[in-house]
This record gives C-alpha cells, structure tokens and sequence, in this order.
C-alpha cells in the first residue's frame, strides 16, 4: 500500500492547484501526508488486527484531526458517530488499497471493501468505487494484463475506461465523486508506462490529486510490482513512527503476489 501512500504524499501540493501537466518535482518541500495516508493505514491496521472501522476511524481522526478530512467526515468522526452518512465521496476508494494487497481472491476483496466503505460511505457510488479500486489492485497483483484489468473493472462495475486522458484532461474538473474520479484514476494507471508515470498520470488531471494519485498509486504499485526504492524511501520518511510502523508490518506480512496468472 505505500504506493497508494506514495501517490497521497506526491499529490498532497497539487490539489487545488489545477496541475495541467506531469513534469514537476515529486517531492516538494511541503509534500505531506494527508487523510488519505491516515485512513489507508487505518485499514490496514484492519487487515492486520481486526477490529472495528467505525472505532477505528475515530481513533485515527482524533490521533490526527488536522490532516485535511472532508467536512462530513469531520462531522462524523469528531462527534464519534456510528451511522453511515451516505457519501457518495471518493473518500471509501483513496483508503481501500490495503484490501486489494491483502484479500486471498476476488469475492473475499469485494466483500472486505464494501465493509470497509460502507460505515460511512453507504452510498451505492461509494461501495462502487472502494470495490473497483480494491479489484483492479487484486487483479493486478494476481498477474492479470491491462486489458483483462479495464474489461474486467468495466463488466462489473460500470465504469468506461475507453477514454484517454489527452481528451479530457483539459476540460476535468475538481470531482470529489467516486463516480467523478475513480474512473479517471483507473484510466491514469492503464494508460502508464510504470509507477511514476500513473501519480503524474493522475495528478496531470488537475483534479482532486492527492485522492486520485493515491489511488492510482495503489494500483500500479500492485501491477508493477512495486515501487522505486527511491520514492518508497522518500514516503516513508514523512511518516511518523506511528504510522511507518503499521506500513512496515503490513508489508511484512501482505507483501508478495498472489498466485501469478497470465497476462493478456
């Protein structure tokens, strides 16, 4: 997961900014983990552990309130709500990657997404796009090739991933939507060359990037393999030692491939 992490980090300087383009400087200055990296550890600490999300995101939120949450989440977690509150946001995809790393075939990564989803984003868009994340990263670490990725992710979920970044690129708008930025997430990772290139991929949509680079991150960490020992090294420097720890856990435990397929 620490590509998904990596991409949140990248991304963290650019939301906002309307970045048109994928030449910048990975890590900025000010580059910083944001509630992506918060909750995505969080549910990892699930995978590991078990436990409650709902108890789960409280304790992550109040550990780190200014780390840039939506304002419905922030409502939710800061009065320690247990009801859903029906998101539709992006929000349930940006922190599902450790589900898609550590799930042992497709039904069991459908079923733990919609879980880790749908305490708060019980939405259909929400459940939708925590799915679609967490199944293109299991079938990309399950061996499967982009084209298997993108018609397996359209037959069940919907999406069109036909499009190709130079058509829309300039006309995205900030989406904080599943439906409004999972897609094109997805659609940032197929069309990359390796790791690197699906965070600029995703952060040259001018959108929401830190969300869209973490998911796109996740993906092609999932894909590819892994990611550049030199990014890796950078991320994990700008975590605490809270936060780095359940990373380095997590990968000791959920860090090799499922059983390889062919690619197509």
């Amino acid at each position: 997961m620490i590509g998904a992490i990596a991409g949140d980090i990248i991304g963290s300087i650019h939301e906002w900014a309307g970045t048109k383009c994928k030449q910048f400087v990975l890590f900025g200055e000010h580059c910083c983990f944001t509630d992506d990296t918060i909750l995505t550890i969080a549910v990892a600490s699930q995978q590991l552990h078990g436990g409650d999300y709902v108890d789960l995101f409280h304790e992550y939120f109040h550990a780190y309130p200014q780390a840039g949450y939506g304002g419905s989440f922030i409502h939710w977690a800061g009065a320690r709500r247990r009801d859903p509150y029906n998101s539709w946001g992006n929000g349930s995809a940006m922190r599902v990657s450790p589900v898609g790393f550590a799930g042992r075939s497709l039904d069991e990564v459908l079923l733990r997404a919609r879980q880790s989803a749908e305490v708060t984003h019980n939405h259909p868009e929400g459940i939708r796009g925590a799915q679609a994340t967490a199944a293109a990263i299991f079938l990309a670490r399950s061996g499967h090739g982009k084209a298997s990725i993108k018609q397996q992710i359209e037959g069940q979920f919907g999406y069109n991933l036909s499009e190709r970044l130079d058509d829309f690129r300039h006309s995205y708008t900030f989406d904080v939507s599943c439906q409004g930025s999972v897609p094109q997430s997805l659609i940032a990772f197929l069309e990359s060359e390796n790791y690197e290139d699906a965070v600029r991929n995703a952060i040259s949509l001018g959108g929401d990037a830190d969300t869209m680079a973490c998911i796109a991150g996740g993906i092609a960490e999932a894909f590819y393999g892994g990611v550049p020992e030199f990014i890796r090294t950078e991320a994990l420097s700008r975590l605490d030692d809270r936060l780095r720890s359940v990373v380095l856990e997590f990968e000791d435990r959920f860090g090799g491939p499922v059983q390889r397929q062919p690619q197509a």
